[in-house]
Protein backbone atom coordinates (compact mmCIF):
# COMPACT_ATOMS: atom_id res chain seq x y z
CA UNK A 1 0.00 0.00 0.00
CA UNK A 2 1.30 3.58 -0.58
CA UNK A 3 -0.71 6.85 0.46
CA UNK A 4 0.34 10.18 -2.02
CA UNK A 5 -0.17 13.76 -1.42
CA UNK A 6 -0.38 15.85 -4.88
CA UNK A 7 -1.00 19.80 -4.11
CA UNK A 8 -0.61 22.52 -6.43
CA UNK A 9 0.74 25.40 -4.12
CA UNK A 10 -0.84 28.36 -5.83
CA UNK A 11 2.39 30.32 -7.25
CA UNK A 12 4.52 28.74 -3.75
CA UNK A 13 1.72 30.52 -1.68
CA UNK A 14 1.47 27.09 0.43
CA UNK A 15 4.43 26.33 1.12
CA UNK A 16 3.94 26.85 4.61
CA UNK A 17 1.24 24.14 5.06
CA UNK A 18 3.68 21.06 3.89
CA UNK A 19 5.20 20.83 6.96
CA UNK A 20 1.81 19.90 8.69
CA UNK A 21 0.65 17.70 5.43
CA UNK A 22 3.68 15.60 5.39
CA UNK A 23 3.06 14.47 9.07
CA UNK A 24 -0.05 13.20 7.46
CA UNK A 25 -0.67 9.12 8.74
CA UNK A 26 1.65 6.40 6.53
CA UNK A 27 2.32 9.24 4.09
CA UNK A 28 4.95 7.96 1.62
CA UNK A 29 5.02 10.75 -1.05
CA UNK A 30 4.36 14.47 -1.80
CA UNK A 31 3.88 15.65 -5.16
CA UNK A 32 3.54 19.28 -5.85
CA UNK A 33 2.89 21.90 -8.53
CA UNK A 34 3.24 25.21 -9.30
CA UNK A 35 6.10 25.31 -6.15
CA UNK A 36 9.48 27.77 -6.51
CA UNK A 37 11.53 24.86 -7.46
CA UNK A 38 14.64 26.98 -6.33
CA UNK A 39 13.23 27.25 -2.65
CA UNK A 40 11.92 23.85 -2.24
CA UNK A 41 14.07 22.44 1.04
CA UNK A 42 15.47 18.88 0.87
CA UNK A 43 13.73 17.76 3.31
CA UNK A 44 10.20 18.54 4.49
CA UNK A 45 9.14 16.64 7.76
CA UNK A 46 9.94 12.78 7.09
CA UNK A 47 10.50 13.42 3.17
CA UNK A 48 13.39 14.02 1.33
CA UNK A 49 13.30 15.29 -2.08
CA UNK A 50 13.55 13.01 -5.10
CA UNK A 51 13.32 15.47 -7.80
CA UNK A 52 11.96 18.34 -9.39
CA UNK A 53 11.47 20.76 -12.63
CA UNK A 54 14.38 23.19 -13.01
CA UNK A 55 13.91 25.34 -16.24
CA UNK A 56 9.79 26.84 -14.65
CA UNK A 57 9.89 29.13 -12.28
CA UNK A 58 6.55 27.66 -11.13
CA UNK A 59 7.89 23.88 -11.09
CA UNK A 60 7.22 20.62 -9.59
CA UNK A 61 8.42 18.18 -7.51
CA UNK A 62 8.40 14.79 -5.63
CA UNK A 63 8.95 14.19 -2.07
CA UNK A 64 9.64 10.34 -1.00
CA UNK A 65 10.10 8.79 2.56
CA UNK A 66 13.92 7.57 2.46
CA UNK A 67 13.20 5.60 5.68
CA UNK A 68 10.52 2.96 3.69
CA UNK A 69 12.26 3.95 0.15
CA UNK A 70 15.41 4.06 -2.03
CA UNK A 71 15.62 6.26 -4.68
CA UNK A 72 16.67 5.26 -7.95
CA UNK A 73 16.33 8.05 -10.33
CA UNK A 74 13.91 10.96 -11.28
CA UNK A 75 13.51 12.79 -14.51
CA UNK A 76 11.75 16.03 -15.35
CA UNK A 77 10.25 16.37 -19.03
CA UNK A 78 9.44 19.02 -21.10
CA UNK A 79 5.81 18.32 -22.82
CA UNK A 80 3.78 19.87 -26.29
CA UNK A 81 3.90 23.74 -25.45
CA UNK A 82 0.64 25.50 -25.33
CA UNK A 83 0.00 29.23 -26.23
CA UNK A 84 0.59 30.52 -22.43
CA UNK A 85 4.10 28.19 -22.56
CA UNK A 86 5.22 29.86 -25.88
CA UNK A 87 4.72 33.05 -24.59
CA UNK A 88 5.45 32.67 -20.83
CA UNK A 89 7.70 29.70 -20.13
CA UNK A 90 9.53 28.37 -23.39
CA UNK A 91 10.97 26.07 -22.17
CA UNK A 92 8.19 23.89 -19.74
CA UNK A 93 8.64 21.43 -17.85
CA UNK A 94 5.29 19.67 -16.64
CA UNK A 95 6.05 16.46 -15.50
CA UNK A 96 8.68 15.41 -12.93
CA UNK A 97 8.73 11.11 -12.23
CA UNK A 98 10.79 9.18 -9.86
CA UNK A 99 11.82 5.66 -9.73
CA UNK A 100 11.37 3.86 -6.49
CA UNK A 101 12.11 0.78 -4.42
CA UNK A 102 9.92 0.04 -1.49
CA UNK A 103 12.60 -1.79 0.42
CA UNK A 104 9.41 -3.46 2.95
CA UNK A 105 8.42 -5.96 -0.52
CA UNK A 106 11.48 -4.94 -3.14
CA UNK A 107 8.82 -3.43 -5.50
CA UNK A 108 9.77 -0.70 -7.54
CA UNK A 109 7.25 1.40 -8.70
CA UNK A 110 6.96 5.43 -10.40
CA UNK A 111 5.56 8.19 -9.00
CA UNK A 112 5.26 11.10 -10.90
CA UNK A 113 3.60 15.02 -10.83
CA UNK A 114 1.87 16.62 -13.60
CA UNK A 115 0.28 20.09 -14.17
CA UNK A 116 -1.39 20.34 -17.80
CA UNK A 117 -1.48 23.38 -20.18
CA UNK A 118 -3.89 25.93 -18.42
CA UNK A 119 -7.21 26.22 -19.62
CA UNK A 120 -6.75 28.89 -22.20
CA UNK A 121 -5.19 25.78 -23.87
CA UNK A 122 -7.97 23.31 -25.44
CA UNK A 123 -8.49 19.41 -24.06
CA UNK A 124 -6.82 17.90 -27.16
CA UNK A 125 -3.35 19.59 -26.28
CA UNK A 126 -4.13 18.30 -22.71
CA UNK A 127 -4.64 15.20 -23.64
CA UNK A 128 -1.30 15.01 -25.75
CA UNK A 129 0.45 15.89 -22.80
CA UNK A 130 -1.36 13.22 -20.86
CA UNK A 131 -0.33 10.42 -23.00
CA UNK A 132 3.36 11.62 -23.80
CA UNK A 133 3.12 11.41 -19.91
CA UNK A 134 2.14 8.53 -19.67
CA UNK A 135 4.74 7.28 -22.52
CA UNK A 136 7.70 8.86 -20.96
CA UNK A 137 6.74 7.11 -17.34
CA UNK A 138 6.94 3.66 -18.48
CA UNK A 139 10.60 4.38 -20.11
CA UNK A 140 11.45 5.23 -16.89
CA UNK A 141 9.72 3.08 -14.70
CA UNK A 142 10.84 -0.39 -17.80
CA UNK A 143 7.36 -2.45 -16.46
CA UNK A 144 7.42 -1.02 -12.85
CA UNK A 145 3.59 0.40 -11.37
CA UNK A 146 2.96 4.24 -12.09
CA UNK A 147 1.17 6.94 -10.19
CA UNK A 148 0.98 10.33 -11.52
CA UNK A 149 -0.89 13.06 -9.63
CA UNK A 150 -1.40 16.45 -10.10
CA UNK A 151 -3.38 19.54 -11.53
CA UNK A 152 -4.75 17.92 -14.89
CA UNK A 153 -6.58 21.30 -15.52
CA UNK A 154 -9.62 19.27 -17.17
CA UNK A 155 -13.07 20.23 -15.82
CA UNK A 156 -14.87 18.97 -18.30
CA UNK A 157 -15.39 15.83 -20.23
CA UNK A 158 -13.37 13.17 -17.60
CA UNK A 159 -15.15 10.85 -18.73
CA UNK A 160 -14.01 10.92 -22.60
CA UNK A 161 -10.36 10.97 -20.78
CA UNK A 162 -11.18 8.24 -18.54
CA UNK A 163 -12.09 6.05 -21.73
CA UNK A 164 -9.21 7.19 -23.93
CA UNK A 165 -6.34 6.52 -20.83
CA UNK A 166 -8.17 3.41 -20.95
CA UNK A 167 -7.14 1.97 -24.10
CA UNK A 168 -3.73 2.62 -23.19
CA UNK A 169 -3.74 0.24 -20.07
CA UNK A 170 -4.18 3.70 -17.38
CA UNK A 171 -6.93 4.43 -15.11
CA UNK A 172 -8.36 7.52 -14.09
CA UNK A 173 -9.30 8.10 -10.31
CA UNK A 174 -11.13 11.25 -9.27
CA UNK A 175 -11.30 12.48 -5.78
CA UNK A 176 -14.69 12.26 -3.65
CA UNK A 177 -15.13 15.83 -3.41
CA UNK A 178 -13.89 19.10 -5.89
CA UNK A 179 -10.81 20.40 -5.23
CA UNK A 180 -11.08 23.94 -7.52
CA UNK A 181 -13.61 26.28 -6.27
CA UNK A 182 -11.90 30.05 -7.36
CA UNK A 183 -13.75 30.55 -10.41
CA UNK A 184 -17.75 30.32 -10.70
CA UNK A 185 -17.73 28.37 -14.04
CA UNK A 186 -14.69 26.29 -13.67
CA UNK A 187 -15.65 24.32 -10.38
CA UNK A 188 -15.03 20.72 -10.11
CA UNK A 189 -12.51 18.06 -9.98
CA UNK A 190 -8.69 19.41 -11.67
CA UNK A 191 -6.71 17.69 -9.41
CA UNK A 192 -6.56 13.33 -9.66
CA UNK A 193 -4.40 10.30 -10.75
CA UNK A 194 -3.98 8.49 -13.24
CA UNK A 195 -2.49 4.71 -12.64
CA UNK A 196 -0.96 1.67 -14.14
CA UNK A 197 -0.18 -1.21 -12.11
CA UNK A 198 -2.04 0.03 -8.98
CA UNK A 199 -5.76 -0.81 -7.38
CA UNK A 200 -6.75 2.79 -5.81
CA UNK A 201 -8.20 2.65 -2.79
CA UNK A 202 -9.08 6.45 -2.20
CA UNK A 203 -8.42 9.86 -3.44
CA UNK A 204 -9.75 11.98 -0.30
CA UNK A 205 -10.32 15.86 -0.98
CA UNK A 206 -8.53 17.15 2.12
CA UNK A 207 -8.84 20.66 3.71
CA UNK A 208 -9.00 23.80 2.16
CA UNK A 209 -5.52 25.84 2.87
CA UNK A 210 -4.61 28.75 1.35
CA UNK A 211 -4.20 27.71 -2.35
CA UNK A 212 -6.83 27.90 -4.91
CA UNK A 213 -6.39 24.45 -5.20
CA UNK A 214 -7.66 21.51 -2.53
CA UNK A 215 -4.88 18.88 -2.62
CA UNK A 216 -5.61 15.41 -2.52
CA UNK A 217 -4.56 11.90 -0.47
CA UNK A 218 -4.53 8.79 -3.10
CA UNK A 219 -4.37 5.37 -1.08
CA UNK A 220 -3.48 2.70 -3.50
CA UNK A 221 -2.18 -1.18 -3.37
CA UNK A 222 0.50 -2.85 -6.06
CA UNK A 223 -0.77 -4.55 -8.90
CA UNK A 224 0.55 -6.02 -12.13
CA UNK A 225 1.02 -3.11 -15.31
CA UNK A 226 -0.65 -3.86 -18.10
CA UNK A 227 0.68 -2.58 -20.86
CA UNK A 228 -1.66 -5.03 -24.06
CA UNK A 229 -3.28 -1.95 -24.54
CA UNK A 230 -0.67 0.28 -25.09
CA UNK A 231 -0.36 2.09 -28.19
CA UNK A 232 -4.10 1.79 -29.14
CA UNK A 233 -5.23 4.61 -28.23
CA UNK A 234 -6.94 6.62 -31.09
Amino acid sequence: MIRVISYNLRKHRAIGELAALSETADLDALCLQEAFSSELPGEIGPLTLAGSTKNNRLGLAVYYRKDRYDHVESRSYELKKSLHDLVFSPTPERLVGSRLVDRETGQQLVVASFHAAPLTALNSLRREQIKAAHELLQELGSGTPILMVGDYNYPLFKDGLGERVAKTGYDLSLSDRRTYTAYKFFRGHFDFVTSQGFTIESVETLARGSSDHIPILVTAAYGEPDYSKAGKES
